[in-house]
């Protein structure tokens, strides 16, 4: 097994979350009363609960570098996650940012803060350095 780093996010309540992620493709990979991992390919995302987590409040947050940024954005989109500037859960569209890497945000219903990055795009801001 190589090395990697899972993020561990709060969930008030595993039913709605692992249901929100579920729409975005990943599966149950683990779930008890204390813990639940997320998996979708080389993705997985732990969840502890934290049932009196205010989401406007969190400062949890986590980068999914993605091959297929695109792919996501359609499951996101057709998840029906809004497209606004408050409340969570919420979408904002990719956008090349000055450093030249292609990047997307979404908040989860418990305000963590997922920064969806085109990892295509990293080869390209590489390439020209």
């Amino acid at each position: 097994m190589s090395d990697r780093a899972n993020p561990n996010l709060p969930a008030r309540d595993f039913d709605a979350t692992e249901a929100f992620y579920a729409a975005l493709g990943f599966a149950r990979g683990f779930r008890d009363n204390g813990w639940m991992i997320l998996v979708k390919g080389t993705l997985a995302l732990e969840f502890f609960p934290f049932p009196d987590l205010d989401p406007a409040q969190s400062a949890f947050g986590a980068c999914l570098r993605l091959d297929d940024l695109d792919d996501m954005v359609a499951r996101v989109v057709a998840a029906g996650v809004p497209d606004k500037r408050e409340g969570a859960p919420r979408f904002h569209p990719p956008k090349t940012e000055p450093w030249g890497g292609r990047i997307a945000y979404l908040l989860d219903p418990d305000g963590s803060l997922l920064r969806l990055i085109d990892n295509r795009s990293l080869g390209e801001v590489q390439a020209a350095r």
